[in-house]
């Protein structure tokens, strides 16, 4: 046996076919056309527990400071854990999901993190949370996968495809949102941990109902596990992350922003010479190399870093300048999740198979410019009234870009990489999070202190001026990350008719390679 692969058993329900022979997927019955939709929102539990705790938890972060007594330097490692461990891990989770079937790697990512959840409620000091959250990170990245990659072997019909994904790509616009929400009631109203166990009783529903509704399925003919460009995109995915994370709190010429930035550089180039010559790749190049693929994995790099702007220090100012109480916090963001819902039905039923992502993704991504571009006229005598317009545009952009993005990020993958192209999915919003991060925070803090340096002796009046400032700045950027990522979309993203939309559904339906462009 190879030292760069392993071979693993073949499950007995797996097809005996060649690798290179298309799965050709049969008809559905009536009943599986029923079914479909339970698993439509099987999937979009699971996508809905992954996104939300991304703000969940950070809500619960000062209740939970005061409960186990770590220091405001420590805080940052509840977040990072999780973020190292998902980031990291997303390419490895995909992969097990091709090769080891969808529906097996879904349940146990949903058993996983609902453990690492529960663990985290319970935990009686920082290390045993900081644990929990690095398990839950590790168990998000064999999830995130595997539920996308579900989606998109259930459903063919362009039409019913459009609504799906229409939904699936509303949740990770307003799953931030939502987590503000129900982490402000839970913290105000129950108790921190509560913010953890949530994901238990989610997870309770979603593994019974995947028990029931998920066909069994195997893995590929051949399951082989790249082991060296697993590890390098792995450690290259690590490095890249935890450079950002330590940017804002080391500072960007600090040995430990710089380097791991660099290693991950190297790292990633090697994995990716490492995927031109294995024989069975981690992360097929065709995956990527596709142009609307390629498209719509830097589009939602790119929202993922400018929404920062929006959950981050939107909730400082509704919290610090407003006064608005956590729970109060959460509801303020509600038109933005009606403005998700109803855009998005709209967008991937009617605009998106008539204009094309082409469209669409652009004019989403110009929106939320506009609506970063509103939120810097906020002062400190400002009311929710005036940051309302802002919020419902900023919902219209993320409706924009998501359902766009997320179905012509997997539209024509070969069924058997459909994990794998998943997985690019989920990295490129870890990854663009990671960066929004660090870039806005940075940018921020600098602002911050120059002009409180600029504008006299330090007092109240000028730390309030000043931490006001560092929001205008940090939707500043957040507008031109916005822009950049309209100009991209729309020189990157093919013309597309639904003619040629359904032909490249016709191809997923018969699991053919498309090639790449």
């Amino acid at each position: 046996m190879s030292a760069e692969t392993v071979t693993v058993p073949e499950p007995p329900d797996t097809s005996r076919s060649s690798a290179r022979t298309p799965a050709v997927a049969s008809a559905p019955s009536p009943d599986a056309g029923r079914r479909r939709w339970f698993v439509l929102a099987t999937v979009a539990l699971a996508q809905l527990m992954v996104v939300l705790d991304a703000t969940i938890v950070n809500i619960a972060m000062p209740s939970a400071q005061r409960a186990l007594g770590f220091t405001d330097n420590d805080r940052q490692w509840i977040v990072t854990a999780y973020s190292l461990a998902f980031g990291s891990l997303l390419l490895l989770g995909g992969r097990l999901s091709d090769l080891f079937g969808r529906r097996r790697m879904f349940l146990i990512g949903l058993v996983g993190f609902a453990v690492a959840s529960a663990l985290g409620g319970a935990a009686r000091t920082f290390e045993l949370l900081v644990a929990a959250r690095a398990l839950q990170g590790a168990f998000g990245a064999v999830l995130a996968p595997s539920a996308l990659s579900v989606l998109t072997t259930t459903f063919f019909d362009p039409k019913e495809r459009a609504r799906a994904f229409g939904v699936f790509g509303a949740i990770a616009g307003m799953g931030g949102a939502i987590g503000l929400l129900l982490g402000g009631y839970l913290t105000e109203n129950v108790s921190w941990r509560w913010n953890l166990y949530v994901n238990v009783v989610i997870a309770v529903v979603a593994v019974v109902a995947g028990l029931v509704l998920l066909p069994r399925t195997g893995g590929t003919a051949r399951h082989r596990l790249d082991i060296i460009g697993v590890a390098l995109g792995s450690a290259g995915l690590f490095a890249l992350v935890f450079g950002f994370s330590q940017a804002e709190p080391k500072g960007w010429d600090a040995p430990l922003t710089w380097a791991p930035l660099a290693a991950s550089v190297l790292l990633l180039g090697a994995f990716a010479w490492r995927q031109r010559s294995a024989a069975n790749p981690a992360l097929p190049l065709e995956v990527i190399l596709d142009r609307d693929r390629g498209a719509s994995f830097l589009s939602i790099l790119v929202a993922g870093s400018g929404m920062f702007g929006v959950f981050l220090f939107l909730t400082y100012y509704l919290q610090a300048t407003l006064h608005f109480t956590p729970m109060r916090t959460g509801l303020a963001f509600l038109p933005m999740v009606v403005a998700i819902i109803v855009t998005s039905q709209v967008q991937s039923n009617v605009l998106l198979p008539r204009f094309g992502a082409k469209a669409l993704v652009p004019l989403g991504m110009m929106l939320g410019a506009v609506a970063m571009t509103w939120f810097t006229t906020l002062g400190a005598t400002s009311s929710y009234w005036q940051v309302l317009p802002g919020l419902v545009v900023m919902g219209a952009a993320m409706a924009s870009i998501m359902p766009a993005s997320f179905q012509l990020a997997t539209l024509g993958v070969d069924q058997r990489l459909a994990g794998a192209a998943s997985a690019m999915v989920s990295t490129s919003q870890q990854v663009g999070g990671a960066i929004g991060t660090a870039l806005l925070n940075t940018l921020a803090a600098t602002a911050a202190s120059h002009y409180a340096t600029a504008h006299g002796p330090v007092s109240p009046t000028v730390l309030g001026a000043a931490t006001l400032h560092s929001f205008t700045t940090a939707y500043t950027w957040s507008a031109g990350i916005f822009l950049l990522g309209a100009v991209l979309s729309a020189m990157l993203f093919r013309s597309r008719a639904a003619r040629e939309i359904r032909v490249a559904e016709r191809v997923a339906l018969g699991a053919e390679p498309v090639p790449a462009h």
